[in-house]
């Protein structure tokens, strides 16, 4: 048919437009947010960090991005994704830079809660702004294929890392080189913004016509559907929006994600370390998980994309996260550990994609920005207690595999709230207009 092929031209052409720079811009992300796991094999010697002190200031970053998650995200919807994602970018870019000027504990825990003020709102943002461009039939994949960026940043950025701790040179260490070089692209991917990144299809002169009045249409038939289920219900306060009990469930199950994802991220090439390798050799081997689940993560976003289920789709990486874990506390040697390590990260960016899929398709539409941020905001304070969990407990027993053993108990608890019955729908949405009407709406033009 002809429509079928005006849009798989549509969806073909914006995904090769947008989601390349896009997956580049959350690699950069990603890989300026942790690390300073690979940091923290000098730098913890280097400025006196002990293992419970490295965990807090790791996952303070969480407590900034926590409390100007919201706040970002409103402002992305106000300015325009092209104008806020670019400066979000320049600040934590500088940000990661400035880590190496840490002097000690207190400089080490402010800069890392800044870096997670300046970041806030990035990751929201960018799932909003896809909703704008991709109907919800094929948002799992292509968040599963924004979201690969995060395990390739671990998987390329490892050995990098790894090697950019033999530099040194002009008084600093290698450890203050891997700031400064990882934190510079951020900065300059932020002019770039301006000028690939249309705040929505109707500024896309790359996009033919027709592509955009059928892109419009079918995001205005969606919101329609969403409309009929709930009554045509107004757009909910923000109080009662904080209130839905579907939102509180996606934030509790996301706590649960980001409690094990960042508890892992951080503190693994110190556990890989931990077994007498060199810093390159740490680095390589921590890539081999993230190898792994980059392949999963695509191919189990398609897979719920063409089922059409969710819910089971989110609760059995949660599964298979919790069987990874186990395995890390009770295995020993480089092999094993690393096996049960491909595992769990496996387990965890299975998820990515059906979540935010099911997400983006339950919760109110008229209230996407400030759902999307709060849910990312709340989930993502389990980038706080995941990593100081494992650090108190190593700091307590000695013993890395007995820190992993919280990260379980999250994950279970995530995959059963997956699964809880009669959630769906429980409060109202309204139809979804078309992005750029809003935008335009907003800056007191017409559609």
């Amino acid at each position: 048919m002809a429509e079928t092929e005006l849009e798989r031209s549509a969806m073909r052409r914006i995904g090769w437009r947008l989601v390349p720079f896009l997956i580049l811009a959350y690699f950069v992300s990603f890989l300026d947010r942790v690390n300073v796991g690979f940091a923290a094999i000098q730098m913890n010697h280097d400025v006196g960090l002990t293992a419970t002190v490295f965990g807090w200031g790791a996952g303070i970053f969480f407590l900034g991005y926590f409390l100007m998650e919201i706040p970002s995200n409103l402002m992305l919807e106000r300015f325009g994704a092209r104008l806020w994602i670019a400066r979000i970018m320049a600040t934590w870019g500088l940000i990661s830079i400035a880590m190496a000027l840490v002097q000690g504990p207190w400089s080490f825990i402010a800069l890392r809660f800044l870096l997670g003020v300046a970041e806030a709102g990035f990751f929201p943002g960018v799932i909003l702004y896809l909703t704008y461009w991709f109907p919800s039939a094929y948002r799992a994949r292509i968040v599963g294929i924004f979201m690969i960026s995060i395990p390739v940043s671990s998987f390329l950025g490892s050995p990098i890392s790894g090697a950019l701790l033999g530099l040194s040179g002009w008084g600093l260490r290698g450890w203050q080189w891997l700031f400064i070089l990882e934190g510079l692209p951020a900065v300059l991917m932020a002019a770039a913004v301006l000028w690939l990144l249309p705040d929505g299809p109707s500024r896309a002169a790359w996009l033919p016509a027709a592509e955009r009045v059928w892109l419009a249409e079918r995001l205005q038939e969606e919101g329609a559907r969403n409309a009929a289920r709930s009554g045509g219900a107004e757009r909910p306060s923000l109080g009662e929006m904080l209130r839905d009990r579907r939102l509180i469930l996606f934030a509790a199950i996301y706590f649960g994600s980001t409690a094990s994802s960042y508890g892992l991220t951080f503190w693994t090439p110190q556990i890989v370390k931990s077994y007498g390798l060199g810093n390159v050799e740490t680095g390589l081997l921590n890539s081999v998980p993230y190898g792994v689940a980059s392949l999963a993560m695509i191919l189990w976003g398609r897979h719920s994309d063409q089922v059409g289920e969710r819910r089971w789709h989110l609760a059995i990486p949660f599964l298979v996260l919790a069987a990874g874990l186990a395995g890390g506390t009770i295995l020993s040697g480089i092999a094993p550990l690393v096996c049960a390590l491909t595992v769990a990260a496996t387990g965890v960016y299975m998820l990515k994609g059906p979540f935010w899929a099911l997400a983006t398709e339950e919760l109110p539409p008229a209230a996407a920005a400030a759902s999307i941020a709060a849910i990312n905001a709340v989930g993502n304070l389990g980038g706080f207690l995941g990593p100081y969990l494992i650090g108190a407990i190593k700091d307590a027993t000695g013993s890395f595999n007995l820190s992993l053993t919280p990260l379980i108990l999250f994950a279970l608890v995530s995959a059963g709230l997956s699964l809880v019955p009669g959630w769906e729908r429980a409060a109202p949405s309204m139809p979804q207009a078309a992005p750029d009407r809003r935008l335009a709406a907003r800056r007191g033009g017409g559609a």
